[in-house]
């Protein structure tokens, strides 16, 4: 994948995932990765979850045109927690939400706690040396493992995401 900016369809077909998987999108914007990883989980249910409205309403709009009804649609603040069951998502997605955040350590322990034992976080995030992008709050991947490491995660792969993003697989241990 030699593209610069992020193809979430090409970045979630480098994860295994059942058809009946539970996700959860944490910052997922009007929804670049829920729709679809919504449609590659034909059978299962992705949480949508933002802190702003906007997006939200586009997100559902989207998922209307689409016809996909697999996707739940929560307002909330990953950094401040998210009324998701302990222990409930085979998959989490943190794409481009962890330099924007003040407490990036509350969102990983967020996601860890929504995982179910052996349950996947997929990172993405900007590199801190790309061009293009915002600057402030950037982290490197060695960072971010450093970090989720001390909270139960560890590291299972690194995902292709283009020139301007590093990846991570990181599994709940």
């Amino acid at each position: 994948m030699d593209q610069g900016f992020l193809n979430p369809k090409n970045i979630l077909d480098q994860i295994c995932l059942q058809e009946d998987a539970i996700a959860c999108d944490l910052g997922c914007g009007s929804g670049g990765w829920v729709i679809p990883l919504a449609k590659k989980l034909e059978r299962g249910k992705v949480f949508a979850v933002d802190i702003l409205k906007e997006p939200l309403s586009s997100l559902e709009e989207k998922a209307r045109q689409e016809k996909l009804f697999n996707i739940a649609i929560m307002l909330a603040d990953a950094e401040k927690g998210v009324k998701i069951m302990e222990d409930s998502a085979d998959i989490v997605l943190l794409t481009n939400i962890l330099f924007q955040a003040k407490e990036k350590n509350k969102i990983l322990k967020e996601a860890q706690r929504i995982l179910k034992p052996g349950g996947k976080a997929l990172i993405i995030d900007w590199k801190p040396e790309a061009p293009a992008g915002p600057r402030e709050g950037r982290l490197s991947k060695e960072e971010i493992i450093k970090m989720a490491m001390k909270i139960g995660f560890d590291p299972e792969k690194e995902i292709n995401s283009g020139k301007y993003h590093w990846g991570l697989l990181l599994v709940k241990n």
